[in-house]
């Protein structure tokens, strides 16, 4: 059993989808997401003439990523709240990551799509997503508009009728669903190195409030988190 304070194996497999211009399959436990980024030689008609270029994300769940089968969005006509949220969340994040002046009058769109789900599938986007971002603007010769790297983690506090666990990174679905307080992390940092900051720090007391001194303890666990993440991406990208 792993320690409350050590993440999930992670791995990142790049290059899986050929005709991206970036992409990469990211495992977090059994949690696994495929990111594809495509970049496009225009921008959406509201910033046309602007010089300027534009980053959004797309997000989903295969129909069988969950133990039960779910309709694809599609079907249904609509996309649901929560993949509304999730896929803004992504959007918000890489653009944190990139200088969208110097993308130039182009579009980058990055597809995150949940193959396995086990907790965490935001989190593993935006990690997987910023390493497919990279090799997109690598592929065109626009490594100068990648500004920062970006990595986000789940933390918690886990409550059982079995006793306190406490402080809980990377929570998997089983800690999740136990989880009393539940929160996402994105954090940031320059390319070339330098301080870890908070893009993101999204809390929730699910079955009772949390102190500030949690707050702050979660934080800082989430940041160690994601600095083992960064440096996970580092080691990938060649």
């Amino acid at each position: 059993m792993r320690r409350t304070d050590e993440g999930r194996p992670f791995s990142l497999e790049l290059g899986v989808q050929l005709h991206a211009s970036g992409s990469c399959l990211v495992r977090l436990g059994h949690t696994h997401v495929l990111c594809a980024a495509s970049l496009e030689e225009k921008v959406p008609g509201w910033m046309k003439g602007r010089g300027s270029g534009w980053l959004t994300a797309e997000y989903g769940m295969l129909p069988a990523a969950t133990n039960t089968r779910s309709d694809r969005e599609a079907a249904r006509g609509k996309q649901q709240g929560r993949t509304v949220e999730i896929q803004r969340l992504i959007g918000r994040s890489l653009r944190q990551a990139v200088d969208l002046a110097a993308l130039g009058e182009r579009t980058l769109t990055v597809d995150c799509d949940v193959l396995n789900a086990d907790g965490g599938t935001r989190c593993a986007a935006i990690t997987g997503a910023w390493v497919a971002t990279a090799l997109a603007l690598r592929s065109k010769g626009l490594e100068a508009a990648l500004l920062r790297q970006v990595a986000a983690v789940s933390v918690g506090i886990v409550e059982t009728g079995e006793g306190r666990r406490g402080m809980v990174l990377d929570l998997e679905y089983e800690e999740d669903h136990l989880a009393a307080v539940d929160c996402n992390l994105v954090a940031a940092r320059p390319v070339g190195g330098g301080d870890l900051d908070v893009v993101e720090f999204q809390g929730t007391g699910e079955a009772r409030p949390f102190s500030r001194a949690e707050a702050a303890g979660l934080l800082d666990l989430g940041l160690t988190g994601c600095e083992a993440l960064m440096e996970a991406q580092r080691k990938a990208l060649p």
